[in-house]
């Protein structure tokens, strides 16, 4: 199967999805009147395009704002400011600030597949009633019709339909995954937020899921927003990736060129901890000093210049902006275009 990787330019495509300074808060509380005494910045200013059939995947450690990030989108959080434009049949919507009335028709166009397949799934639900669950919600068809439904689901998702009547406990991980990408296509979404869809499975059932997302893209059309940490995934699935860091995109480029050829020095550091199985492949580790920055306390200037040992007097005192540098190739580091980093070679991911 070819990756969409290899297909046309994300940017020759209108785009389906597109964030602009997005930010969420948290409020710190203390005291006997819970008094706010500050604020955590779990998301701060993210702005990035999703183009129209592709996919697009946001990489960073944990804990950097991966995930609230993808919740603001879908809005099962509301963001505390910025925007998260949706095409829509010609208008363009504002999900972040769109009444509730209008989201609930909304939410059939955007879905989510989370992470734990085993946590995700109701275990006092059958099989059909899960995969069914999201056409009863929003009145879609009779019952005879909901149930041809589900079995073309699964069907869909590589499950036999006499699995219907079984609970999630009868199945494995990788099935109960494919379980959870079937409930997540019942309403036929344009738009698809998978937040680290494999990182609970096996390598080898890794592979068979990410080959199964990329043939439901194909055959579907589906956009992608694929939140992950390990980088040989997102190289196998992905046509541009962005980098979070502290809850801020520090580069957004192609998948070739941000692992050929990094900009930022935390992606060169991230790439450089990617597991090799092959000697010849391998190069030095580069080992990052210090702690993630506290985004409660975030540092002045560059988020990532306590760690970075290319930083200079202008890191600390001024906060990046993020430029393009290259074609479709977005930085947010003062140094970028002086710097010549260090790339990658990995293998994608299973051996697929």
């Amino acid at each position: 199967m070819t990756n969409g990787a290899n297909a046309g330019s994300g940017a020759d495509r209108a785009p389906l999805l597109e964030v602009k300074g997005l930010k969420k808060y948290f409020p710190i509380r203390r005291g006997f009147l819970q008094k706010i005494v500050g604020q955590v910045k779990a998301v701060d200013d993210v702005s990035f395009v999703v183009h129209h059939g592709e996919t697009l995947s946001l990489v960073g450690e944990s804990g950097c704002g991966k995930t609230t990030t993808a919740r603001c989108i879908l809005r099962a959080i509301t963001p505390t400011a910025g925007q998260v434009l949706l095409a829509d049949e010609g208008e363009i919507l504002d999900v972040a600030t769109l009444p509730k009335h209008r989201l609930r028709g909304l939410r059939r166009q955007m879905q989510m597949i989370f992470q734990d397949p085993f946590s995700s799934l109701n275990p006092r639900m059958t099989l059909a009633d899960i995969v069914g669950e999201p056409l009863l919600v929003h009145g879609v068809g009779n019952v005879t019709e909901r149930t041809d439904r589900v079995v073309e689901l699964l069907r869909l998702v590589g499950l036999r339909p006499e699995y219907m009547q079984r609970y999630p406990h009868a199945f494995s991980g990788g099935q109960r995954q494919r379980i959870g990408i079937a409930r997540a296509l019942a309403l036929n979404p344009r738009l698809v937020v998978a937040d680290e869809p494999v990182s609970a499975l096996d390598v080898s059932v890794q592979a068979q899921i990410l080959n199964l997302l990329l043939e439901l893209q194909d055959r579907l059309g589906l956009t992608y927003l694929f939140v992950a940490h390990d980088l040989s995934v997102v190289k196998h699935i992905s046509e541009r990736v962005a980098v979070m860091y502290v809850g801020r995109i520090v580069e957004t480029a192609p998948t070739e060129a941000l692992f050929g050829s990094p900009r930022h020095p935390y992606t060169e550091a991230l790439l450089s901890a990617v597991p090799k199985p092959d000697p010849r492949l391998r190069s030095e580790r580069i080992v990052l000093q210090g702690e993630v920055a506290d985004p409660a306390n975030t540092p002045p200037g560059c988020h990532f210049h306590p760690r970075c040992m290319y930083a200079q007097a202008v890191c600390k005192e001024k906060a990046p902006a993020l430029e393009e540098i290259a074609p479709e190739h977005f930085v947010s580091c003062h140094r970028a275009r002086e710097l010549s980093l260090r790339g990658v070679d990995i293998p994608v991911a299973g051996g697929v």
